[in-house]
């Protein structure tokens, strides 16, 4: 078993369902697996991508991010999320740190990967933009690198706060294993439909946001534009969400924002930074919807503890944790 193939069941099964939406449109997990079959076929062929090389990935939120992922994972390739806020010198650093030799970007960077290609003669760019030639289905089943679940799939890059960012080096199995906890933890079933409003290329969302969803079954509401909150609720209430991971400020926003009673979330999790206790307060006061935070850090994949969706529930006990483990390191 590996993220390729546990996709691949997930998309035949669900093939007409839609995987994801965004904004007006609609993109069935046919739509995405045969993106993801297309790309991994131009890889290899185009770009000359074997099984272990690393291929970047610079983009902002979009449902090729998806089709991006399985399609180098597919091509036996390692995926290299990249902050899409960093500058060309920041992304230079990691794409040569990670040996990575491909980048797929968008083409509104083109005046950015000029600078790349200057600072990196050899690497070789893919647009998202050229996604609108791949097939609407899968006509021929390209043969998919042998991958085991102790083989690499991710290079995830710190933020470098106290110095250059650092590859965590991430296996099929510990993202595999981290969605599984994560699937159990959260009770997800096919008919649940993620919110992801946060960077894609962060791990938290990676894995909550994309590959619980995409190997489980379920849907993903993309959501466009943060701003302003209503927006978000709008969609959320439109496309009938069942699950919003996202950071502390921004339930903080909700709790203040003027939302139906009826909206359709039956969980929520705060995650990527320490939840005050106040906004804790301040959502519970208006929300009967459980509200638990969870605890990781990319190494481990990334989800380490979380609070049970029942209940019971402390104020600050998932930060205690995060004390305790800082502590024990």
């Amino acid at each position: 078993m590996n993220l390729t193939t546990a996709f691949s069941a997930s998309a035949e099964q669900n093939a007409r369902k839609t995987a994801v939406f965004w904004g007006d449109c609609e993109y069935s997990y046919e739509r995405l697996r045969a993106q993801s079959c297309w790309l991994a076929a131009r890889l290899h062929e185009d770009f000359g991508v074997r099984p272990h090389d690393r291929v970047g990935l610079w983009l902002k939120n979009c449902p090729e991010f998806i089709s991006a992922i399985f399609g180098v994972l597919q091509a036996g390739g390692v995926v290299v999320p990249i902050n899409n806020f960093l500058k060309p010198a920041e992304v230079s650093y990691i794409l040569s740190d990670a040996g990575a030799n491909v980048l797929i970007a968008e083409a509104a960077t083109g005046d950015e990967q000029a600078q790349l290609a200057a600072k990196l003669p050899e690497l070789k760019f893919f647009k998202i933009e050229e996604f609108a030639d791949a097939p609407a289905l899968v006509t021929v089943e390209p043969a998919s690198a042998r991958r085991t679940e102790s083989d690499l799939a991710f290079i995830i890059y710190t933020s470098g706060t106290t110095g250059r960012p650092k590859g965590a080096m991430l296996s099929h199995g510990n993202l595999l294993c981290n969605v599984e906890s994560c699937r159990q933890v959260l009770e997800a079933v096919a008919l649940d439909r993620f919110v992801v409003l946060l960077p894609m290329f962060h791990s938290f969302m990676l894995c909550v946001g994309v590959m619980l969803p995409m190997t489980t079954g379920c849907s993903v509401v993309l959501i466009k534009s943060l701003h302003p909150a209503k927006n978000v609720v709008q969609e959320i209430i439109c496309r009938q969400a069942t699950i919003l991971p996202a950071i502390p400020q921004f339930f903080r926003a909700l709790a203040n924002a003027h939302v139906p009673p009826d909206i359709p979330l039956r969980i929520c999790i705060s995650g990527a930074a320490p939840l005050p206790v106040e906004i804790l307060k301040e959502f519970n006061g208006k929300f009967p919807i459980p509200l638990i935070e969870g605890y990781g850090l990319s190494e481990a994949s990334p989800v380490v503890a979380m609070n049970p969706i029942h209940g019971p529930w402390k104020a600050s006990q998932i930060r205690s944790a995060r004390f305790a483990c800082a502590a024990a390191t």
